[in-house]
């Protein structure tokens, strides 16, 4: 099973500037599971539920605090003292309903199994395949974990998720079932579950723009080409779009978070992508991430710096999608903070969004044809500040079927947090 029990942005110097800058602003201080069973999906315990504003001393607003874990209770092999934590996902294994978090570190890649009563259990860790970074990108795909790194030579790691099933003495090291080597850094990756190809973002290749790769058969994924027009792609989402716009109805649509603007590109013909349009929006600072609403007539996007840049509280722009060819800025959102925000999901009618210093927030999109978006929960994983600086919650993922929320801080691990009831 390849395992082994219990061994003892262009931007890192841009990074490193941002977070000394940041550092010098002002600071304000903010003031058990049931048995496992294949039908009913896991739900963990409340560790401590948000009662007066608070949950185990964080700052909450309608989210409990289900549990934690730290950074060198994810990475327990001890190779690494200056831990940190970037991207976390999600797999709920489809034999049983169990729910495992997967969390990214500077040092590698931990799974963690959500179904004890008692609290979350690291199964093991997959090492970073050459040196650490602070950045890590994880996606699923078919029961299979597909891994980037801004590591130099780091390639694409794939690792059989089904393996986490069966350690019966964990935490265990774990080596990759598989390594693709057509790019070697990437800081990003993309996956279209529903035609199986992955688009790495931010490589060497194609300019930076995605690199399209055939991941039907997990273990032996083929180069499919790639995209270069636009230039460096941060990040994307790919969809089989199903929209407004029926032109493209059933047509695999790329919306790429390019740096300064936002590409839509048709990539259904991997030998031919073709760009469908790009739209720019004003005080641009950092086009980072975006996201579809359910209906994919919305698009909405995070910006890194223009907090930093331009000042203002956090901002969110969403893009109206109807007309492909033709995206316009639908309206803007205004967080409570002055925080910057990172990445956002959405999940129904709502928008769960890692605000770094401001922790997560749970902002409701039910309205948002009538431009109005309204935050109805929070949890702050770091309450000592929400400034704009690049401290506290890396990413979110809303997705499991039982309510649990994986949440990824920089600096304190994993939290898994659930709406209260």
């Amino acid at each position: 099973m390849n395992v082994t029990k219990n061994p003892p942005m262009r931007r890192v110097a841009f990074f490193i500037l941002l977070v000394v800058l940041s550092c010098s602003k002002d600071d304000s201080a903010d003031t058990t599971m049931p048995d496992d069973t294949t039908t009913n999906p896991p739900v963990l315990a409340i560790e401590a539920e948000c009662t007066n504003g608070f949950a185990a001393g964080f700052p909450c607003n309608d989210y409990d605090l289900v549990a934690r874990l730290t950074l060198s209770e994810l990475d327990f092999t001890g190779s690494t003292t200056n831990l940190s934590a970037n991207d976390s996902w999600g797999w709920t294994d489809p034999t049983n309903d169990k729910e495992y978090a997967l969390v990214g570190l500077n040092s590698g890649t931990a799974f963690v199994d959500l179904s004890t009563t008692e609290a979350p259990i690291v199964i093991g860790f997959l090492p970073t395949a050459t040196i650490n970074s602070d950045w890590r990108d994880i996606k699923v795909y078919n029961n299979y974990a597909f891994i980037v790194s801004e590591a130099t030579n780091h390639g694409m790691q794939i690792f059989d998720l089904t393996k986490l099933r069966n350690i019966s003495d964990p935490p265990v090291v774990f080596t990759p079932d598989a390594t693709y080597s057509g790019f070697g850094k990437a800081h990003n990756i993309v996956i279209n579950e529903s035609t199986g190809f992955a688009y790495a973002v931010g490589t060497t290749t194609f300019s930076g723009g995605p690199h399209f790769i055939d991941i039907r058969n997990p273990l032996t994924p083929v180069t499919a080409g790639g995209y270069a027009q636009d230039a460096y792609s941060h990040d994307a989402q790919v969809v089989t779009y199903n929209g407004p716009d029926t032109r493209y109805s059933g047509k695999e649509i790329l919306i790429g978070s390019n740096e300064d603007k936002v590409a839509l590109v048709d990539v259904t013909d991997k030998s031919n992508p073709v760009q469908i349009s790009t739209i720019g929006y004003s005080n641009i600072g950092y086009t980072h991430q975006g996201w579809f609403t359910d209906d994919m007539r919305y698009f909405l996007v995070g910006d890194e710096l223009d907090e930093i840049r331009f000042g203002g509280n956090t901002r969110t722009l969403v893009f109206d999608f109807s007309d492909l060819e033709n995206p316009v800025v639908h309206t803007t959102y205004d967080g409570p903070t002055a925080a910057i925000d990172h990445n956002g999901y959405v999940n129904e009618n709502l928008f769960y969004l890692a605000n770094y210093t401001a922790g997560v927030r749970i902002i409701d999109i039910t309205n948002i044809g009538g431009q109005t978006l309204t935050e109805v929960g929070f949890f702050d994983t770091h309450p000592s500040k929400d400034s704009a600086s690049f401290f506290g919650v890396w990413n979110v993922y809303p997705y499991f079927s039982s309510g649990n929320i994986v949440v990824s801080d920089i600096e304190q691990g994993l939290f898994i947090i659930r709406k209260s009831q």
